[in-house]
């Protein structure tokens, strides 16, 4: 039998020393009062974050500090934290969309980003697990560079095998700027998929619903899990540690070598990484 290469995504939240933590519980609604669904809920400078369920509520611990909401729809808010609190209401006021833009001229059918090499073939993978604190939102993804004005139509990737159950997933897409490396997001609705419990590959080919163009410039399209079966999560978590079995709750994908970035919590500090999980994306280059 051949041995496997495990790249386990170990990813440690940075701990916070000489301050008391605090659990704030709360839910997440817009507007018109309907919940809002998988928010990055966190501190950037802590590297402390999670991401609120499919119905909004989200329960995390952190120093007395200032919690920051994202979601691709809608404006980011903050809370501070002054101590323990058991029911906050989040209202986040909706994001004005951009007119897309329409840039005439002749196109062509390219790839703006490849997987890369794999990494000892098959035999090499990433594993990203959602059960211990934290793991909630990481993002792991690969960088791309467009030389012109660049339409998505396709964003592809695989997955080999996994025992999430009703797992979802996102992708997200930051345009990279400045010398300190900004990330900027560039989507205006969420881009989600399920990926359902399975030993065997799946391949995904996703269309984003908006009309996606990026303009010339160095972008990071990353892949994150936001949902799963929260009571099996629970029950998994409720195991003393020496019981849990490391392919419990965990996604494998391949593993390729190419630049890329990596967030180890929701709304955490991007940082580079060796290899990546594969992403591809193709569409039409705007032609001068």
């Amino acid at each position: 039998m051949k041995t496997k290469l495990l790249m386990a995504l170990l990813l440690f939240p940075v701990c916070v020393f000489a301050q008391e933590r605090v659990k704030v519980k709360g839910h997440i609604v817009n507007e018109r009062g309907e919940a809002v669904e998988y928010v990055q809920v966190g501190v950037p400078r802590w590297n402390i974050g999670t991401i609120s369920t499919e119905d909004g509520r989200f329960e995390i611990e952190l120093p007395r500090d200032t919690l920051e909401f994202f979601h691709v729809s809608y404006q980011t808010a903050s809370y501070p934290v002054t101590g323990p609190a058991d029911d906050v209401v989040i209202v986040l006021e909706d994001q004005e969309l951009s007119a897309a833009v329409f840039i005439g001229g002749n196109t062509k059918a390219k790839y703006l980003l490849r997987p890369g090499t794999k990494v000892a073939g098959d035999q090499a993978s990433i594993a990203i697990s959602v059960w211990s604190e934290g793991s909630m939102g990481r993002e792991l993804g690969s960088v791309a560079h467009a030389k012109k004005p660049f339409l998505v139509k396709d964003i592809m990737l695989s997955i080999k095998s996994n025992s999430i159950p009703d797992c979802v997933a996102s992708i997200n897409i930051y345009r990279i700027e400045g010398k300190k490396e900004s990330f900027v997001n560039v989507l205006h609705k969420p881009i989600y998929f399920n990926i359902a419990v399975s030993e065997e590959p799946q391949d995904f080919d996703i269309q984003p619903e908006e009309t996606l163009m990026l303009e010339p410039g160095k972008y990071f399209i990353s892949f994150q899990i936001v949902g799963c079966d929260e009571q099996a999560l629970k029950a998994l978590q409720a195991k003393p540690e020496r019981d849990r079995k490391y392919w419990e709750m965990t996604l494998y994908t391949v593993a390729y070598f190419k630049s890329s970035y990596v967030r180890e919590a929701a709304l955490g500090q991007m940082k580079q990484f060796p290899v990546n999980i594969g992403v591809a994306v193709k569409g039409l280059e705007f032609l001068p």
